[in-house]
């Protein structure tokens, strides 16, 4: 079974840095286009990075210049580099995949998920 799971949320002050893994195992998503999501609370799930199998990358422009999305397919393995953090990016992050660029930028075409990990920025 398809598992994808995420890693290395924390607590950071403004400012600050954290890095995201998402290891993926159960079957290979090297073809797969990945990305992130996040919920904060009381709001929806949103759109944040995806990276195509080929490594072409997208974001939303709340992260854009801040967040860089990378994967390593030989690992089954991908990454979100968060700098430049601010207390509204405090929410879970939710690793994702989907089979085409377009599907993974969208919560309802998205058909893998990972149980989440809390990233909290401090003020």
């Amino acid at each position: 079974q398809a598992q994808l799971v995420e890693s290395g949320g924390g607590l950071v002050q403004a400012g600050g840095s954290l890095r995201l893994s998402c290891a993926a195992s159960g079957r290979t998503f090297s073809t797969y286009s990945m990305g992130w999501f996040r919920q904060a609370p009381g709001k929806e799930r949103e759109f944040a990075a995806a990276i195509s199998w080929s490594g072409s990358t997208y974001y939303t422009d709340s992260v854009k210049g801040r967040f860089a999305i990378s994967r390593d397919n030989a690992k089954n393995t991908m990454y979100l580099q968060m700098n430049t953090l601010k207390p509204e990016d405090t929410a879970v992050y939710y690793c994702a995949a989907a089979p085409t660029f377009g599907d993974i930028m969208g919560v309802s075409t998205t058909d893998h998920w990972g149980q989440g990990t809390q990233v909290t920025v401090s003020s």
